[in-house]
């Protein structure tokens, strides 16, 4: 998990790992691990449902979201994904709104998935890693039908760790903006953790010493 987001609470669940943003309402990060024992069986229904983990005034319902996926064009984007839990038992736990963000259909349903597909991918020979979570680079439309104060991100970033059976780690680091095109490469969107943790002022493999942590920041491997 990152260092970072002083003031944020904490949620920690069978599958993966949030800091609550009281002030957007939503996660500064989400941290998860897949292996191949996770993948393969059924994901279940999208049934959304407010965290109970959180205070009411620190989180979203999904009546929040209501009109918004006509009015801005947003769906109701996981950060950790159904599909990468679907034979735990847990992957329902992605639903809660802690975990979901008001992300372009365009971007949720295009360059995002196919990163997230990815990921599964290679989760069937490697031990994945992934931190991911908002930016807030400038000023977005508000959900419609929301009563609490909240802050739409404006793109969204993603580490991933790629341990493999020899115990080799692979970096890279993606950040994709909200008016990402649907047919867009994520491989066009790799930056490095340096500059994720640059615009997200986190710090994300501080438990590292301190030489191994400056080489796999430095990465862009995306193979």
């Amino acid at each position: 998990c990152p260092a970072g987001g002083k003031g944020n609470r904490l949620v920690t669940r069978s599958i993966y790992v949030l800091s609550n943003n009281a002030k957007t309402k939503f996660a500064d990060w989400v941290a998860y691990r897949i292996d191949a024992s996770m993948l393969g069986g059924e994901s279940g229904d999208r049934k959304w449902k407010a965290d109970p983990l959180l205070p009411a005034d620190e989180t979203l319902e999904p009546e929040d979201y209501e009109g918004a996926n006509k009015k801005l064009a947003v769906d109701r984007g996981h950060q950790a994904p159904l599909a990468s839990f679907s034979k735990t038992g847990h992957a329902a736990e992605t639903n809660y709104l802690s975990n979901i963000t008001p992300q372009k259909s365009a971007l949720n349903q295009g360059p995002w998935v196919r990163l997230e597909t990815k990921e599964r991918e290679m989760a069937r020979n490697h031990l994945i890693y992934v931190t991911t979570g908002p930016l807030y680079q400038k000023g977005m439309p508000k959900l419609p039908g929301a009563d609490e104060d909240h802050e739409v991100p404006s793109g969204y970033w993603k580490a991933i760790a790629a341990v493999d059976k020899a115990g080799s780690v692979h970096v890279a680091g993606f950040v994709m903006n909200q008016d990402l095109a649907r047919d867009a490469d994520y491989a066009d969107q790799v930056v490095t953790v340096d500059h994720i943790e640059q615009a997200s002022g986190l710090d994300l493999f501080w438990q590292l010493d301190d030489s191994a942590e400056e080489t796999l920041e430095s990465e862009r491997d995306i193979n």
